[in-house]
């Protein structure tokens, strides 16, 4: 195994979804993932992990400008796995960046954990991405260099955390994943589908209370997409997670217990739960 030399930094940004017409939510849908719902009273949700009011985010200057979300409305409880659709160029990756601090909204009030997020530092942000965020992307972006183990340790070395603390860990995460026997292996020696059970195992290994994954089994076949995608369930429910996840796959996204459809057109923002 080779050594691990870290140095602390933000990690994980991701080259942002440009070009569209403004993201709005359009509707919701039940899909079929069991999941525990979350408690009400009067039919009101006790309590939301995510809340955005008016959220606008553009990019470019002038007559190049691109307003990519305008005005958003949209809640996220805790416990729930939801979905968001919709057409390429929207603000799906726009609106997952936000809300996973990795970029900052243009106007609008966005509140993660009953915090509003506008007064965290610099520091506290990326403290955020590393403790409470878990982030799986379209690309594995697996370290080439280290052992999938070391990759999944990653986030804990970054924070701190001892080493015996942080491989511990990530073993545990490799074996959940199904990846036990190929824990040593490096990147270049997984498949597809191997790689990105990896990412998503690097992705909890911090424990974090809101998984968010943009396209995560848009590199993938059929078969291992729905391997895949299963394997996000699972995690969902034994690890008491949130989590929000962007696809173009209605198949997929039908199997969350929400979804949201991002579109040009005016705010019709339907409640799906029962």
């Amino acid at each position: 195994m080779s050594h691990v030399a870290l140095r602390p930094s933000e990690r994980g940004f991701t080259p942002r979804e440009h070009g569209g017409f403004g993201g709005h939510v359009c509707g919701g849908r039940v899909g079929g993932a069991p999941q525990s719902p979350p408690q009400r009273i009067a039919g009101c949700a006790m309590s939301e992990l995510v809340r955005a009011r008016g959220l606008c985010k553009g990019y470019g200057a002038g007559e190049r400008r691109v307003e990519v979300l305008r005005g958003l409305n949209l809640s996220v409880e805790h416990g729930e796995m939801l979905a968001i659709v919709g057409p390429s160029g929207v603000g799906k990756s726009t609106l997952l960046h936000l809300i996973g601090l990795l970029d900052r909204p243009d106007a609008g009030e966005l509140r993660i954990f009953d915090a509003d997020v506008s007064a965290l530092s610099v520091e506290e942000r990326a403290s955020w991405r590393n403790r409470r965020l878990g982030f799986v992307f379209q690309f594995h972006a697996l370290l080439p260099e280290f052992s999938l183990e070391e990759n999944v340790a990653m986030p804990l070395l970054i924070a701190g955390r001892p080493r015996k603390t942080a491989f511990a860990a990530a073993r545990e995460l490799v074996a959940a994943v199904g990846l036990a026997h190929r824990r040593e292996h490096f990147p270049d020696e997984l498949s597809g589908g191997e790689q990105q059970r990896g990412a998503v195992a690097r992705a909890l290994v911090a424990e974090p209370e809101l998984l968010l994954a943009d396209e995560p089994t848009g590199n993938l076949d059929a078969a291992n997409a729905d391997a895949l995608f299963s394997l996000l369930q699972e995690l969902h429910l034994s690890r008491s997670l949130t989590s929000v996840i962007v696809t173009h796959h209605e198949a997929l996204a039908s199997r969350c217990g929400r979804t949201v459809r991002l579109t040009g057109a005016a705010v019709e923002e339907v409640c799906s739960k029962t």
